[in-house]
């Protein structure tokens, strides 16, 4: 053999071991890998877990806090009658006896509004006035068993000391670019959204739709419904 066909020989076998050392370290890496995977994964989950659980736990005591304001604005200062300090309460609350719920509703619903409570659509009419004031919320939170009601149900709004009683008309899906939900009326509706299925895994790619009406309204002292705060906090956490 020439040393030409010798040297290119050698070369060609020091290419070969090369690619061979370079297979191996790629097997001892996956191998590593492999036996790590699964602590990766627990790791993983557990931060997962922790943090829908810190968001869950923020979410009930920013509640907690609303009911607490809500409730201490219900108090008549030594320089005011009861009635005057609800007037001033700014603060509107949700109620639905059917599904246990109730819940300081916030203004807005973008995804810090929402992580608070019910998300009131600004652009819509404020709940109890006249034309269709829309209210929005999560499926996996507020809003999670909204689905459950049917035509006749009771839902209350109290707001500037009065309470405002409606009963469902209506419930469907619809599609997330039907901005129909959001068409104004000559009555006073009131109209509760969520993303639908409730349990879908992953972003809903549907939305459900309650539509309210409203039937009476009965002055009240809004101090009447102090007493439904636990139950607030009951419905977030279910």
């Amino acid at each position: 053999m020439s040393p030409k066909a010798l040297e290119k020989s050698k070369l060609l076998l020091r290419q070969y071991y090369s690619v061979i050392r370079g297979n191996l370290a790629i097997r001892r890496s996956c191998s590593a890998l492999r036996r790590h995977y699964s602590a990766i994964m627990i790791v993983a989950g557990a931060l997962l877990l922790a943090y829908v659980g810190w968001q869950y736990g923020d979410m009930i005591y920013s509640q907690h806090q609303l009911q607490r304001q809500w409730a201490a604005q219900q108090q008549p200062s030594a320089n005011s009658t009861r009635q005057e300090a609800a007037l001033d309460d700014g603060l509107t609350r949700l109620s639905v006896p059917r599904i246990d719920l109730a819940a300081v509703v916030v203004e807005g619903t973008g995804h810090k509004q929402l992580l608070l409570g019910p998300g009131h659509i600004p652009d819509t009419p404020a709940p109890g006035d006249a034309g269709n004031s829309v209210i929005s919320a999560h499926r996996d939170t507020f809003f999670r068993h909204i689905y459950e009601l049917e035509k006749g149900d009771e839902i209350l709004v109290q707001r500037n000391g009065r309470t405002f009683h409606y009963q469902v008309e209506s419930k469907r899906i619809v599609e997330p670019t039907d901005l129909s939900v959001l068409n104004p009326s000559k009555d006073s509706r009131l109209t509760l959204i969520t993303c639908y299925p409730t349990y879908y895994i992953g972003p809903a790619p549907q939305r459900l739709v309650v539509v309210s009406k409203r039937v009476g309204e009965t002055e009240k002292q809004a101090a009447e419904g102090v007493g439904v705060e636990n139950t607030a906090l009951k419905s977030v956490a279910r």
